[in-house]
């Protein structure tokens, strides 16, 4: 039985990393849409330089991978805020229910906000005194089942929409992985692909012009016509994660992990973390590099800490924190509270 399910673990695998290993190795930098669902979510992860995809236990999972929500024992809820760069606010919440032995359901949901932006045109350069918006969003419902005790699937579904001013884009998107308890003690594996999806292209009322099809005299020169805009891909990305936990007592753990990337509109890169929890495992430390040998990027070393408090009932009250570097950029603070219950 053990046999037969690692040769579903190394099917899954292959077919997840077929579709990617067909793209050229030339860096797409700016080629996708939705970019905001590659900013990573959840304070731990992020302090930990986003080398979750192994360690994915606790709400945040469905972003990871989406399989980690299966090993819950309870209910978790979490919600995550960043003053992203650009003065752009980035939110995300989720929360992952267990079933028992129906496996685990989730739902979750991201978002990019930022302020109004006053309309300028060819003929009023300096402002019409209109506003307008601008912004990005996914709802999404995921569901995580343990096929074994040591081996774990699951998706997570989602719908996507990108706006601007009267115009949008909205598709569907698909995140899968599995997480694999392996036999040497303390070492997980996860794996997991991300934005399967159909390309956007974006839509709406003000593409709609009058157009002078046939430029001849005496014909109707205000014919209605619709622009047609390109459409582009999701960023798909493979995820291949290690953690290993070396320490793990009633009072403390210490993880390593790191994650290997290959997405379709960069290099690939590697992302390495650590956490410590001591202090009867109420306080933490952590501490991550993110996008190792990825080309030009701007990320580099993050850190953080957190607080977890259990409660009475088995409730658990949660506050995590991340400093992310982006070099020449704005750095980012990233705070979580969450609550398992």
């Amino acid at each position: 039985m053990k046999r037969l399910y690692r040769n579903v673990v190394l099917s899954i695998l292959t077919a997840l990393s077929a579709p990617l290993l067909s793209y050229s190795q030339v860096t797409k930098v700016g080629t996708t849409a939705a970019s905001f669902l590659e900013i990573p979510v959840g304070a731990r992860a992020v302090a930990m330089g986003g080398a979750f995809a192994a360690v994915s236990d606790d709400a945040s999972a469905m972003y990871w991978n989406p399989s980690g929500i299966a090993r819950l024992t309870q209910s978790d809820a979490i919600f995550s805020h960043a003053a992203w760069i650009a003065d752009i606010s980035f939110n995300y919440g989720g929360i992952a229910i267990p079933l028992g032995e129906n496996g685990t359901v989730g739902f979750n949901f991201t978002s990019l906000t930022m302020d109004d932006m006053e309309r300028t045109t060819e003929d009023q350069p300096e402002g019409t005194g209109e506003t307008f918006s601008a912004g990005s969003y996914a709802v999404g419902v995921a569901y995580a089942r343990n096929l074994t005790d040591w081996f774990s699937i699951g998706a997570n579904i989602k719908y996507i929409n990108e706006y601007i001013w009267n115009e949008s884009a909205t598709t569907f998107g698909l995140d899968i992985g599995t997480l694999f308890t392996t036999p040497f003690p303390g070492v997980k594996l996860g794996a997991g692909m991300v934005n399967i999806g159909q390309k956007l292209h974006i839509q709406g009322a003000d593409l709609l012009v009058q157009k002078d099809i046939t430029p001849i005299n005496g014909n109707n020169p205000d014919i209605n016509a619709n622009l047609v805009t390109d459409e582009f891909d999701l960023p798909l990305t493979l995820r291949i994660g290690l953690a290993y936990e070396p320490l793990a007592t009633e009072n403390q753990h210490f993880t390593l992990a790191v994650d290997a990337l290959h997405p379709n509109n960069n290099s690939e890169s590697v992302n390495v973390g650590m956490e410590y929890t001591g202090v009867q495992n109420i306080l933490a430390v952590r501490a991550g590099y993110t996008a190792l040998g990825q080309k030009n990027s701007e990320e580099t070393f993050s850190l953080g800490g957190g607080l977890h408090y259990k409660m009475e009932n088995n409730i658990v009250v949660k506050f995590d924190y991340a400093f992310q570097d982006f070099g020449r950029l704005q750095n980012v603070h990233k705070f979580t509270v969450g609550i398992g219950f």
